[in-house]
């Protein structure tokens, strides 16, 4: 189950939005932000999480603009889509976990760039302090993103969190042979689709 709010809207300009106390004006003309400030911190979301795909996507409106954001710096277990693309087992918990953090909440999320499926690459902050990238972590429902030698690794505290929830065997740590996400894509879903061998799923 997709936890979805409200009905999907057209696109308007989204609101400017101070980040480090700079306004950000400029918008594309489906309304992204795209004025870049700096590398670490390039732009700022603001608007109500509607909708939550899986343990690390999810769907912000911001006026009538829908902006579909990838938690930076972790990975979530999958949760599949159709015979071909099987899910992970925890990938269900992952999901839930993440809707019961945002889900329905207004948030200002910290952005960093767009990806190539054209996904907003961001920071969740909690309104009690923290993020909703790091609590995924810490409580063992997702991975630090160590995919690529650590490329899309921008938090480097979490590292240290996923070995703390392994140690403490929380969530998908319970598991005593965890597969990450990355791995799984290929040793499941690309042997699946390419008619290769498949013992990992």
């Amino acid at each position: 189950m997709i936890f979805e709010l409200f009905p999907r809207a057209r696109h308007a300009a989204a609101t400017p939005v101070l980040l480090g106390g700079m306004l950000l004006a400029g918008f594309s003309a489906g309304g992204f932000f795209n004025q870049v400030l700096a590398q670490d911190a390039a732009y700022a979301l603001k608007g109500k999480v509607v909708r939550v795909a899986d343990g690390d996507t999810l769907t912000l409106l911001a006026g009538r603009d829908r902006h579909r954001v990838r938690l930076a710096s972790i990975d979530a277990p999958e949760t599949g889509s159709g015979r071909l693309r099987p899910g992970q087992p925890y990938g269900q918990a992952a999901r839930k976990a993440l809707a019961d953090l945002v889900a329905g909440r207004t948030l200002t999320l910290k952005c960093y760039e767009q990806d190539r499926y054209g996904r907003d690459i961001c920071d969740v902050p909690l309104p009690g302090g923290g993020t909703a990238n790091r609590v995924m972590v810490e409580t063992g429902m997702a991975w630090a993103n160590r995919q690529g030698a650590g490329k899309y690794l921008r938090d480097e505290t979490l590292p240290g969190l996923e070995r703390q929830a392994r140690s403490r065997r929380l969530g998908l740590w319970r598991q005593p042979d965890a597969v990450a996400p990355w791995d799984w894509r290929w040793q499941c879903w690309d042997a699946l689709e390419n008619g290769r061998q498949a013992p990992i799923c």
